[in-house]
């Protein structure tokens, strides 16, 4: 006899990729007795979560649906249950479903079950539409619409590490990015914000980004990644304009971490619950000379650290005489060792947008990678 969770996983892999969840929803209802199935996809600002298939949008701070998000767990309410959507540290949302079962193998046979549609949406991502329509509070500018199809994710997980990202304004935002991979227990990590405004941040951002990926790809040292990647964007617009970048890799089972910052956005290291200011020689952004050459810095890192790289955007929040600031962006990182890396991004984001009253005047990215020493 197949079991329940093997007629789900064959429903959703024989299903169009705009109707997973309309599947999902038939499925379980006839399988594991459960009604008023609904997808609460995470918008593109991490303010909302926003229902695939009819109802209201949740914002309310401590609401059930956000609990269950932001702890990834399984959140019930009187007769709702929550479980989240996520796959490998990918938080694309909530599952709500009624009534919440009472034995525990069925509550963690559905928990599986988002989990599987999690995978589900990552792989229907490159055919429909659907779910980054559904994710949106409003039409994104074409330079956001550039920039996020540009993104490998906004979280990622692995047994020795826990990394999230963010840009700011979500809808709107131009030259501010991110990049990483994992490879033969190595995680790469690029922080990037290119000059300029609109198009022309959002184009030279994606050149330089690129030619990061080609030459990591390609089995090129740190050093020579950002040589390739300055030589390309020096091609491109002859010292005209440049990217402003921090490249990471880290050695997962040791913590030994090499650094090249290349005009770099700021990064602190959280240690035993203090901020400290992580020292980087600086070096020419990408693009802004032909010859320019690079060489890396060695760090090691201990179990627990973490890393909370931001652009100038953050601390150049607000007006002239009145900035967020270091002061106000140290104490910040000091309170969020128990959060979860997207958390921390989310809640710092939030910060600055309440800090100057709405949307930020300029681009802001913030990254927030943990090390756990465990794992690698």
């Amino acid at each position: 006899m197949t079991d329940r969770l093997t007629v789900v996983r064959r429903a959703l892999l024989g299903t169009p990729a705009d109707r997973l969840v309309e599947c999902l929803a038939e499925t379980v209802t006839k399988e594991y007795a459960v009604t008023g199935l609904e997808l609460l996809l995470v918008d593109y600002r991490l303010a909302a979560l926003l229902p695939l298939l009819d109802g209201p949008p949740v914002t309310r701070p401590g609401d059930p649906a956000w609990r269950s998000f932001d702890h990834q767990a399984e959140v019930t309410a009187g007769h709702v249950c929550y479980v989240p959507v996520t796959a490998r540290g990918e938080r694309m949302g909530v599952l709500r479903y009624t009534p919440a079962p009472e034995d525990e193998a069925t509550r963690a046979e559905l928990a599986e079950i988002a989990t599987m549609l999690g995978h589900e949406l990552q792989a229907a991502a490159a055919g429909t539409d659907r779910y980054a329509v559904a994710a949106r509070t409003t039409r994104l500018t074409l330079a956001a619409e550039l920039q996020w199809g540009l993104l490998p994710g906004r979280s990622r997980s692995g047994p020795a590490f826990s990394l999230a990202g963010q840009l700011e304004p979500s809808y709107a935002v131009n030259g501010d990015s991110f990049d990483w991979a994992e490879q033969d227990g190595r995680l790469y990590l690029s922080v990037l914000n290119g000059n300029g405004d609109g198009m022309d941040a959002a184009l030279l951002t994606s050149l330089a980004t690129y030619a990061l990926r080609n030459a990591r790809r390609a089995g090129l040292s740190l050093a020579d990644q950002a040589s390739l990647a300055d030589q390309a964007v020096f091609a491109q617009h002859r010292g005209d304009l440049h990217v402003e970048t921090l490249l990471l890799e880290l050695e997962l089972a040791t913590g030994e971490l090499q650094a090249v910052d290349a005009g770099s956005p700021r990064m602190l290291l959280l240690r035993g619950g203090e901020v400290l200011d992580q020292p980087l020689d600086a070096q020419f952004p990408l693009g802004m000379f032909e010859t320019s050459q690079y060489t890396p810095q060695s760090f090691t890192l201990r179990a627990g650290d973490r890393l909370f790289i931001v652009s100038d955007g953050v601390s150049d929040a607000g007006r002239e005489n009145n900035r967020y600031g270091e002061s106000a962006l140290h104490r910040f990182v000091r309170r969020t060792g128990t959060l979860a890396p997207l958390q921390a991004v989310r809640s710092l984001l939030g910060e600055l947008r309440t800090f100057v009253g709405g949307d930020l005047d300029d681009d802001a990215v913030a990254v927030c990678l943990d090390w756990t020493g465990t794992g690698g």
